[in-house]
């Protein structure tokens, strides 16, 4: 059984830094593809950052290029997302994900997910 278990949520002004993270078990780190997604009441849950097995590969959702940093520790079986310049529009549940397959910005492919954690941003 794999687990996901995200952490490092919280409560920020507008302009403050998260950083959030995402340990795995239940399966070799090395061998899934990871991304962060994120959920605001009454919207679709959106893609935010991915990075490939090996950590040599990324990719950014348009919104959050240039603030967001997806990063990995395959020592530490653990994904984080360093969240700068944050704004109130980053206000959601961020959930991580692990996939088997590839690293993507499609919700479909992503076989593992945490149960998120809120990350609130206030002007």
């Amino acid at each position: 059984q794999v687990h996901l278990v995200e952490s490092g949520g919280g409560s920020v002004q507008a302009g403050g830094s998260l950083r959030l993270s995402c340990v795995v078990s239940g399966r070799t780190f090395s061998t899934v593809a990871m991304g962060w997604f994120r959920q605001a009441p009454g919207k679709e849950r959106q893609f935010v950052a991915a990075i490939s097995r090996s950590g040599g590969s990324t990719d950014y959702a348009d919104s959050v290029k240039g603030r967001f940093t997806i990063s990995r520790d395959n020592a530490k079986n653990t994904v984080y997302l360093q969240m700068n310049s944050l704004k109130p529009e980053d206000t959601a549940v961020y959930y991580c994900a692990a996939s088997i397959f590839y690293y993507s910005g499609s919700t479909t492919s992503y076989n593992y997910w945490g149960q998120g954690t809120q990350v609130t941003v206030s002007s």
